[in-house]
């Protein structure tokens, strides 16, 4: 059995306004703590996955990167002595571009880290304000600059499109200037409010504009062109890479495979079991140090609910669903409109059927429910 390990780090420099991850600014102090208890969380739950080969290992956050490679090449170091990892793991750390600096990437490179996640979000200065980022658009071609410096071959950048203030001129620069950095993988992400953050707050008090659902749909075209035609092949609704260097660990996600989840508020699945962890990390180091899985709640998919999922799914990365598996005379009328194609029994959506993904979804399983 192939499974992933995702390992979250749930601090950062500063809160951004749009985030709604389980990331906090001003925890520091937690740090040692914090790897400790993940190094214990690990090898209290190792023992239920001696049967699974881990092909993946993920760092995420909030932004890994805020604690020191050592003790992050200590992290993967001890998973490698709990679990059974392939020899040709794929490592990612995601990063923000004022966190790395050539000699930290390079220890990360030396401690087994094959893949590097930046969060570059946009060039434009504008936009990054909008978005709350800290960094500069210079600090991400100094990032990228000292990663390739430090040896490594497989960087992706993040890009976020839809902010306030940003036009589509001012996406089309972004783009190009990330495709002028030649990363092996970019992932592109429309804005959305979460009711609960700082942006939502404002959106629902009227201070900010809510994004454009018009105007993202054509930042979103604007992104399969100029990807397309720059040589990355798109993958996932929100993902595009050269061939060859697609996410293995979020294919695993994609795919259904088995994952493991360490750290506060992160979540696992095997079969059709779904458990999560406490979220608040002073509650999760307790119940660790107490020797106790930090698990905060589980779930069983039924099957309707594990079909609906399967369908989502391989109509996100493109793999389609057999046209066996829908009634024609729901799928006929997305064929017709040129949201879905069928292709020798398979029906995969176009790129214009991924802006209405959730739609094509509900319309092509409504009658399981």
């Amino acid at each position: 059995m192939s499974a992933g390990i995702y390992m979250h780090v749930p601090f950062c420099l500063t809160r951004c306004g749009y985030c709604d991850f389980n990331a906090y600014e001003g925890l520091d102090e937690l740090k040692p703590r914090y790897v400790r208890a993940l190094l214990a969380e690990a090898a209290l739950t190792a023992p239920e996955w001696h049967d699974a080969e881990i092909s993946s290992v993920f760092l995420g956050g909030g932004t890994p990167t805020t604690i020191t490679s050592a003790d992050l090449a200590s992290l993967f170091g001890a998973l490698c002595g709990l679990f059974d990892v392939a020899s040709d793991v794929e490592v990612t750390v995601e990063a923000n571009p004022d966190t790395v600096d050539l000699e930290s990437l390079g220890g990360l490179r030396e401690g087994g880290f094959t893949r590097l996640s930046m969060g570059a979000q946009s060039f434009d200065h504008r936009v990054l304000r909008s978005l709350e980022r800290l960094h500069a658009p210079g600090s991400v071609r100094r990032a990228f600059a000292a990663a390739r410096a430090a040896g490594y071959a497989n960087v992706n950048l993040d890009l976020i499109y839809g902010a306030h203030g940003e036009t589509l001129e001012s996406w089309e620069r972004t783009l190009a200037e990330a495709i002028a950095l030649a990363p092996e993988h970019i992932s592109a992400y429309a804005l959305t409010v979460e009711p609960a953050t700082p942006l939502g707050r404002a959106v629902a008090r009227g201070d900010v504009p809510e994004p454009d659902p018009d105007t993202q749909a054509d930042m979103f075209q604007l992104a399969c062109s100029m990807l397309r035609d720059a040589g990355y092949g798109h993958y996932e609704v929100s993902n595009w890479a050269r061939p060859g260097y697609e996410c293995r660990h979020n294919l695993g996600y994609w795919r259904r495979q088995p994952y493991l989840g360490l750290g506060a508020g992160a979540h696992s699945s095997r079969h059709r079991r779904r458990w999560w962890n406490v979220r608040p990390p002073e509650e999760y180091l307790a119940t660790v140090e107490g020797g106790r899985l930090p698990v905060g709640g589980e779930e069983l998919l039924d099957e309707g609910d594990a079909y609906l999922e399967e369908v989502f799914l391989r109509l996100r990365i493109f793999e389609g669903v057999p046209s066996s598996w829908i009634e024609d005379e729901r799928a006929d009328p997305f064929v017709a409109s040129g949201l879905l194609t069928d292709d020798d029994g398979t029906l995969v959506p176009t790129e214009s059927g991924m802006l209405l993904l959730n739609e094509l979804v509900l319309g092509l399983t409504a009658a399981v429910y």
